[in-house]
């Protein structure tokens, strides 16, 4: 579905795509990880048909980008950071009207609305104005707005950013249902837990670059130092400071984070059996634990230290699903 080959973009001086390659399967939910700046916009855009590389090739379904824009935009949905509203619009007009701009006429636009609004549960909210939606809603708006043409690729850009908890809720189940049609998603978004959940394959990006590009275990295996490593929480009833302080001087421990109810630790221990050793020399320590929990590392965690990683090696790190060519193409400027 999605085909890129080295794709280059350059901005004055800076590099914000910087030798981009990556390929996607089409019924695929992809996440785009990166800090501000690293190049997730650009690449969107450029997916998007809204600007075009200096260098490399961008297709979707077989179609270049460049050269069949008005062919590929019939085929994928943009939604961006924001949903553009007009002022004294409701949803039904706003929707209408981008409805006709995709060339739907008659049944078929009748259809089409009816079938988008009630996929977003916009019904209730037809005749409201634009002005008094809340952030969620127009996040569903723009959804809708994007699923008019019922295209196969579809790119978000932060679509979670801002919304409460129930409509993060509603977001992942939407997406899962339209994973379910056969649609290809790709998804740039900061919040890592939750694309996690959500999406096939994460792809990291950083000063332009793919670090990363594969499922969140292959990302964790791959990060590994080759230590077996336990993460847990521990819960206490009381003060966590003396537990802390007993940790760190034992051998294998790391306290990583203070909670307010207990800490995480780490223990790179040879096993279930020591570390349930472990754990029986901390109660009979005098300690007030009162609960345990193994918890896999975290995606953030995991993306920092990619990312140290990267940096610690020259800023050369590239996804090891997607090795640069050995020479890469020339740039126009």
């Amino acid at each position: 579905m999605v085909e890129l080959r080295e794709v280059h973009r350059r901005f004055g001086d800076v590099r914000a795509v910087d030798g981009i390659s990556f390929s996607l399967r089409p019924g695929t939910v992809c996440g785009f990880i990166g800090a501000n700046g690293a190049g997730k916009t650009t690449t969107l855009r450029l997916l998007a048909t809204l600007d075009q590389p200096d260098a490399g090739s961008i297709r979707v379904a077989g179609l270049d980008v460049v050269d069949r824009a008005r062919d590929v935009r019939r085929l994928l949905g943009w939604m961006p950071d924001n949903t553009p509203t007009y002022a004294n619009a409701t949803v039904i007009d706003y929707l209408d009207f981008f409805a006709r701009a995709h060339g739907l006429r008659g049944a078929e636009r009748t259809r089409r609305l009816g079938e988008t609004m009630e996929f977003t549960d916009l019904h209730p909210l037809a005749r409201r104005s634009l002005k008094g939606l809340s952030k969620g809603q127009l996040q569903r708006l723009g959804l809708a707005r994007m699923l008019l043409p019922d295209p196969q690729l579809l790119l978000l850009d932060e679509p979670a950013a801002g919304l409460d908890p129930k409509a993060r809720l509603e977001f992942k189940a939407a997406v899962r249902v339209l994973r379910d049609q056969g649609k290809t998603l790709f998804i740039s978004s900061h919040i890592l837990s939750e694309l996690e959940e959500m999406c096939d394959e994460l792809l990291f990006v950083d000063q332009g670059r793919i670090v990363h590009h594969g499922t969140s275990e292959t990302l964790r295996r791959g990060n590994s130092t080759g230590i077996a490593v336990t993460r847990l929480r521990i819960t206490v009833a009381g003060e966590s400071a003396p537990l802390a302080e007993w940790l760190a001087l034992q051998a294998g421990w790391r306290v990583v984070e203070s909670l307010a109810d207990g800490l995480r630790a780490e223990y790179s221990g040879t096993g279930r059996e020591a570390l349930a050793l472990e754990l029986r020399r901390m109660i009979a320590a005098g300690h007030p634990v009162c609960g345990f929990q193994v918890e896999e590392e975290r995606l953030e965690d995991v993306f920092v230290a990619v990312l140290h990683k990267v940096a610690t090696n020259g800023g050369n790190g590239r996804a090891a699903s997607a090795p640069p060519s050995s020479t890469p193409p020339p740039l126009p400027w």
